[in-house]
């Protein structure tokens, strides 16, 4: 038998996390400074989120008459999407927009240099006491698409603006994660890895 039911409550020895305890802090990048005031509330705008994850890519290998084993080579990141309540004056869509057009004006179509427009977007993770638990940076992120805002005489809800971000890579920001990373550097160092 795996185990008594007595040992399966005993697991639970604090609160589970909550998925709607988080917020988002998106700083707005340099070049779009006049559009600061739009960017403020973001972060208390932002209804949906998610905590990003982490795949490695693989390649099979055989050798000799041994099973085929996978080995990882590459690092990937899923895109992130972001659902933010938009205001009556339209102010989150605006940002948006005028965020795609910094890194492709429309009025030529030639694509900004990434550093012109790329962010750090941090999300954090809260507990029931609203103490931080987990922290995210995106580093080098940027939207890569705003979905549609559908217009309805019949709909007497409110929008919603699902932008979709890029980003280079993500890193845990937490106090146990810093005492991690500095543990494998110092393993790898003394071990010449």
């Amino acid at each position: 038998m795996s185990g008594s039911i007595s040992e399966f409550k005993a697991s639970f020895t604090s609160e589970l996390a909550r998925p709607n305890r988080f917020d988002v802090t998106i700083p707005v990048p340099l070049t779009l400074l006049q559009y600061v005031k739009y960017a403020r509330a973001l972060n208390y705008r932002c209804e949906v989120a998610q905590l990003p994850g982490r795949s490695l890519a693989t390649t099979e290998q055989k050798i000799g008459s041994n099973p085929t084993e996978k080995y990882p080579y590459q690092t990937t990141y899923n895109d992130l999407d972001l659902t933010f309540i938009v205001d009556s004056d339209m102010n989150q869509k605006v940002f948006m927009d005028a965020w795609l057009e910094l890194i492709n004006p429309s009025y030529n179509y030639n694509f900004k240099y990434k550093e012109d427009y790329a962010t750090t977007i941090t999300i954090n993770q809260y507990d029931v006491a609203n103490e931080l638990t987990y922290s995210v940076s995106l580093y080098d992120a940027y939207p890569i698409s705003i979905n549609q805002l559908d217009l309805d005489w019949s709909n007497d809800g409110y929008h919603k603006l699902t932008v979709t971000f890029a980003y280079t890579k993500w890193q845990e920001a937490t106090i146990n994660s810093v005492a991690t990373q500095l543990g494998v550097q110092s393993i790898s160092g003394f071990f010449g890895l």
